[in-house]
């Protein structure tokens, strides 16, 4: 309820002060000179508070308070983090579409841990090879992570009267990298692994899945139906429930992995006795080993995802049914891959032409 309170000073000066007080709202304070103007404020800061239309609120609560009340629905709380850092006792109404535009200036320009060329193999060049930039794609992310969290202050909380994100203009989306192996080097990689029991699995689950390293990494025998031959996936990167197929040689190794596993741990790759904090076995180094045996240079573990990719897509089954697979909402992720299917579209137009009987 708003109340008002006369005040007459001692050079004889009359003010109204009013005070609007709702449960579960911070007080709000004002004074005039008249009392028709002190009943007016009051009657619309009490009319905005109960429709969610005052955000006055904004400048009483901190960036960290809104990252704390967010954080328990964060998809991606590394990045929050980030921001968290950046602006965290700063109140909500100074973070502006300006400063988010300068900090995302500042993600573009930074290195990152990898670099901008590819190894030469000579090891002067290589050590003189210049760091990666942060890419487009990846800043977006960050964008998305700071515009989660202010919508939610906007309309859940009722913090805010806009999301300032939303005015930030983004880097452009590029295709992305697609970097497969073609089948000489798959032939040369899995004989390079083989040596390597876990290894071994891995790739092949992940050459036959299309999943994410993490996805297989953090498996367990709960999500394995060995009768429908599938993988139940259940926390994806995008939050949606996704079946894989468990088929060849994978299927066979992960069987008789099954039957001499330790009952009380059911992760698929858990880690060594000495790594008990790890949530998986730590694969990098005999990776790195199995890449440099096979002779295969500019290859990352996300590109046998890549490799999955491009061969279904080379054997005619087509992107809405890759995206599907790859466990993508939109064609936009799979449509790097729309060059590979030329031989299936001619031959696709042939059977069109031939029913058409031109």
């Amino acid at each position: 309820m708003a109340s008002i309170q006369k005040r007459v000073s001692k050079d004889g000066k009359t003010t109204y002060r009013v005070q609007v007080r709702l449960k579960g709202h911070a007080p709000e304070i004002a004074t005039f000179a008249r009392s028709s103007d002190a009943k007016e404020w009051g009657q619309k800061i009490e009319r905005d508070i109960k429709e969610k239309r005052h955000f006055g609120v904004s400048k009483k609560h901190t960036f960290s308070e809104l990252v704390k009340e967010f954080e328990p629905y964060a998809k991606d709380k590394q990045r929050l983090d980030y921001w968290a850092d950046v602006f965290g006792p700063d109140s909500l109404d100074t973070i502006t579409r300006e400063r988010i535009a300068k900090q995302r200036d500042k993600l573009l320009s930074e290195d990152v841990q990898t670099f901008a060329t590819p190894a030469t193999g000579n090891p002067e060049l290589d050590a003189k090879r210049p760091k990666a930039k942060r890419s487009g794609p990846t800043v977006n992310r960050y964008l998305a992570a700071i515009s989660v969290a202010l919508t939610y202050a906007t309309k859940e909380l009722g913090w805010l009267k806009e999301n300032p994100c939303l005015m930030v203009s983004k880097p452009s989306e590029n295709k992305g990298r697609v970097r497969f192996l073609s089948d000489d080097e798959r032939v040369a990689l899995l004989a390079a692994c083989k040596p390597h029991k876990q290894l071994y699995l891995a790739v092949l689950l992940s050459l036959s899945t299309g999943a994410r390293q993490a996805e297989i990494m953090t498996l367990r025998y709960g999500q394995i139906n060995f009768e429908r031959r599938t993988i139940s996936l259940t926390k994806t990167k995008n939050g949606e429930f996704r079946t894989l197929p468990l088929v060849g040689e994978a299927f066979t190794l992960l069987q008789e992995q099954s039957k001499v596993r330790n009952l009380a741990d059911d992760r698929v790759f858990p880690p060594k006795a000495r790594a008990k904090k790890a949530d998986c076995i730590d694969l990098h180094r005999p990776w790195v080993e199995a890449l440099k045996t096979a002779n295969i240079t500019d290859f990352h573990w996300h590109d046998l995802r890549h490799t999955a990719a491009s061969y279904l897509v080379m054997s005619g089954v087509s992107l809405v049914e890759v995206a599907a697979i790859l466990g993508h909402k939109t064609l936009n992720m799979v449509s790097r891959y729309s060059h590979l299917a030329d031989d299936h579209i001619v031959t696709t137009g042939e059977k069109l032409a031939k029913r058409l009987g031109i």
